[in-house]
């Protein structure tokens, strides 16, 4: 049993230093914890997707947008995007009214 934890441990510590190495010469570079961060890798939602980021029905983000066509958007060949930080300060902002 003894070395079954020795071997868990070991296993830990080579990915903890593989990790580490990884951006080793590259401060800039992502972690582990970064990676798993979603916010930052999608920048934007899509019009379809926007009820799962605020929390709502599809129905109640349906109303939402129909009633507040001034939430941050942009236009892409015909389809709708949300920038995920402004959404978010826009709804903040809406909140404190």
């Amino acid at each position: 049993m003894d070395l079954m934890w020795i071997g868990l441990g070991l296993v830990g510590a080579a990915f903890f230093i593989g990790e580490g190495l990884k951006n080793f010469k590259n401060p800039n570079g992502r972690s582990l914890m970064d990676s798993l961060d979603s916010s930052d890798t999608d920048n934007f939602i899509k019009e379809d997707q926007i009820h799962h980021y605020i929390g709502v029905s599809k129905e109640d983000a349906k109303a939402l947008l129909q009633e507040y066509p001034d939430i941050p958007h942009i236009r892409l060949n015909g389809n709708i995007y949300y920038p995920r930080k402004k959404v978010m300060k826009w709804m903040t902002e809406l909140g404190d009214n």
